[in-house]
């Protein structure tokens, strides 16, 4: 039984309460009611509604699209289905960058219309202000550094990230950073599993990995990925617990063949 498994609301504290205790964080993401509700009774921790949205739901290449409206509507649509673990909504592209005004009126959105318990930004140094007055406003963020998806064009790649030291010391200095804003947590994405237990151990505030190895004080995977929704998605770092793909393409079939044989549907299944 674990520490936390008891207790009837996730929040920002408990999750840094399980980093003290040592017990690791479960994370997953979901985009509307029904996906929430099945990763709720589940037991995750903690829900993240991620602008990966972007790609699993409106089958865009990139995260850039998707727009703080769509993620308010993703956000709204979770909520209603979550009963205890945290809900965290990223903040898309474009909503934050530019100026902390615009990305305080991008959290406070988000939290007002979307109901989210959390907001997370992609970035360190060059987003502190953003953070700065974003926390200073009463609104719990968590950073995300590493391979940061939105800065895809800049990466130009979806290679790991920080396997030189500039980087990597950068990445530290940042997820340091990050703490000392008031950040109640950080995803780290794609990045050395040394360099992740070197962060992990250096913050007090819990790290969330995703291709960042076991050293993380939580892990994070799309659930559409997790359950094996999409089949052209094969990075190292993902373990597929189920082929739903298969055995909805197969439902699919069946369905259509009992339709056209005018065996769906039968005399118990009609009034």
């Amino acid at each position: 039984m674990s520490v936390h498994s008891e207790i009837k609301k996730i929040t920002t504290e408990t999750l840094r309460k399980m980093k003290f205790d040592g017990e690791k964080i479960s994370m997953l993401t979901a985009y509307d009611f029904t996906t929430a509700k099945m990763v709720d009774a589940g037991g995750v921790d903690a829900v993240l509604i991620g602008d990966s949205a972007s790609n699993v739901m409106a089958g865009y290449e990139t995260t850039l699209p998707i727009t703080l409206d769509q993620m308010i509507y993703h956000t709204q649509c979770v909520v209603r289905g979550i009963d205890r673990a945290l809900v965290v909504a990223d903040l898309p592209f474009g909503t934050y960058q530019s100026n902390p005004e615009k990305a305080l009126e991008s959290a406070v959105r988000m939290m007002k219309e979307g109901g989210a318990h959390a907001i997370k930004i992609e970035g360190g140094k060059e987003i502190e202000e953003s953070i700065r007055k974003i926390v200073n406003a009463g609104i719990p963020v968590m950073g995300h550094l590493g391979l940061t998806p939105q800065s895809i064009y800049q990466f130009g790649t979806y290679k790991v990230r920080a396997k030189e030291d500039a980087e990597a010391e950068k990445l530290l200095s940042d997820a340091k950073l990050l703490e000392e804003l008031g950040c109640f947590g950080v995803v780290l994405e794609k990045i050395p599993a040394a360099l992740a237990q070197k962060v992990s151990e250096s913050l007090s505030i819990p790290t969330i990995g995703i291709g960042a190895g076991s050293h993380c004080d939580g892990q994070v995977l799309v659930y559409h990925d997790m359950v094996g929704m999409n089949q052209g998605f094969s990075p190292k770092f993902l373990r597929r617990y189920l082929d739903l793909y298969s055995e909805i393409t197969g439902a699919v079939s069946q369905y259509v063949k009992d339709v056209k044989n005018a065996d769906f549907p039968n005399n118990q299944e009609s009034y």
